[in-house]
């Protein structure tokens, strides 16, 4: 069994920050679960452009109000308490924040710990791991 509490994790090593946003990982690829799980908030007027090209990701949106911009469609989708996305084609996106945001984040594989997105708006692919939804839909 595991257990963490938040409030452990904040300047450790599992706390990851950037000018636009802060994630704690609460469960990473080392701890064994097949998945990572974050707790993440994205500053107020932050708008990152993102596309994992390696992994699944699920969040659901627990405060604050924004939007994200399906960048295949189009489309914008408002985000706020109760959202949930999953971007499960990998998905180019923005997430754009109106207030701050705080949501849970699940990745598929498990990040390692440090990662931040690189160039294209994507986490790198965990050596020795296959990457998320290889053949999915």
């Amino acid at each position: 069994m595991i257990i963490r509490r938040l409030e452990t994790l904040t300047g450790g090593e599992r706390e990851v920050c950037t000018p636009d946003w802060t994630s704690r990982r609460l469960l990473l690829a080392r701890d064994g679960m097949g998945f990572s799980l974050h707790d993440t908030v994205v500053r107020a007027g932050a708008a990152l452009a993102m596309c994992y090209a390696h992994h699944l990701e699920a969040v659901y949106c627990v405060a604050g109000e924004g939007t994200i911009h399906d960048r295949r469609t189009g489309a914008v989708h408002p985000i706020g308490p109760g959202t949930l996305y999953a971007l499960d084609r990998h998905d180019p996106h923005v997430l754009q924040a109106h207030t701050e945001l705080r949501l849970v984040c699940v990745f598929n594989p498990p990040v390692t710990g440090q990662e931040v997105h690189d160039a294209r708006g994507a986490y790198p692919l965990p050596a020795g791991a296959p990457a998320a939804g290889e053949g999915h839909r």
